[in-house]
């Protein structure tokens, strides 16, 4: 595997498999083991837009591999960008320093500029209200991982699910199960028409929901989203929005008792802390399962 750019390239439960079972043994392994197939390897992480978790996990899995890190937390800002210096050219002069490159990018479809002009490896970190292909692999991974089985599980994704771009890609991962959709949203922020027409293709049973209802009764699994205000036109629209789906401990307590509840992070105020120290709360896990599975995926485009 060159570049990763999409869920699209791991639509095949088989690779899933293989690639959860290295995730788990990195897991499982004391740090002291960890295979060092980055060894006197550098790689660059370039980050046009705001990172905590992708950013500092793949510098993490990418130093526990035994690489070197040459990093930019604020590409837009603090690089040539800033002087009108294309993605394509910094692209370029990256590859002159760098044996791999994981970008963030405010705008959909510059991973893919960014692969066609780079002769190393580009992984895609997010890409505008694209796609985030390894948020969706660590998503659909914590859940195998929770659950054992995904077959057979009804999910739930609640809130922002236009600009969700994590839900974007976990749901076209978990749709290679026997599943069932649920889709919670105000109207104005409902999932794309894309995505239901995808889901009418392969025969996917889903739900569109603009209020709780019997939902939070029936899902096995339950993914929130923050409504992101910075994707909004005006401060009026996202005001109008922000409230209609938070998570409340009144909320939870209707939920099956081995239901999870996931989260891509960071939250505003759609579950409120209170939440964190119920089991079936499991986002702070996906956090951590998020090294592993980067771990895996960096030992699969490398070894």
């Amino acid at each position: 595997m060159e570049h990763v750019l999409s869920v699209q390239q791991f639509a095949n439960k088989a690779l899933l498999d293989k690639l959860f079972a290295s995730a788990a043994k990195m897991q499982a392994l004391d740090p002291t083991k960890y295979p060092k197939i980055l060894k006197h390897l550098t790689l660059a992480t370039v980050f046009y837009e705001p990172s905590t978790r992708t950013r500092l996990s793949f510098e993490t899995a990418i130093q526990n591999l035994g690489g070197q890190l040459i990093t930019t937390e604020n590409a837009a800002q603090f690089s040539s960008a800033i002087k009108g210096e294309t993605l394509e050219d910094t692209i370029k002069v990256i590859n002159a320093y760098a044996d791999g490159i994981v970008l963030r990018h405010p705008e959909t479809g510059a991973a893919k500029r960014a692969a066609a002009v780079s002769g190393v490896p580009i992984i895609n970190a997010g890409d505008g209200i694209g796609e985030h292909p390894t948020q969706g692999l660590l998503d659909t991974y914590t859940v195998q991982r929770a659950k054992v089985k995904i077959d057979g599980l009804k999910i739930g994704f609640a809130g922002d699910l236009l600009y969700g771009r994590t839900l974007h890609s976990a749901l076209q991962l978990l749709a290679l199960y026997d599943v069932e959709f649920y889709f919670l949203s105000p109207q104005s922020l409902g999932l794309p028409e894309k995505y239901l027409k995808e889901l009418d293709k392969r025969d996917v049973t889903y739900r569109i929901l603009h209020d709780w209802g019997k939902a939070l009764t029936e899902v096995d699994v339950l993914y929130m989203t923050r409504v992101q205000k910075e994707r909004f036109k005006s401060a009026g629209d996202y005001q109008e929005v922000k409230d209609d789906f938070i998570l409340t401990p009144t909320l939870v307590k209707k939920m099956k008792k081995d239901a999870i509840i996931l989260h891509p992070l960071p939250r505003v105020n759609e579950i409120p802390p209170e939440i964190d120290d119920d089991p079936r709360a499991q986002y702070f896990q996906q956090v951590r399962n998020g090294l592993f599975l980067r771990m895996a995926l960096l030992e699969s485009i490398y070894r």
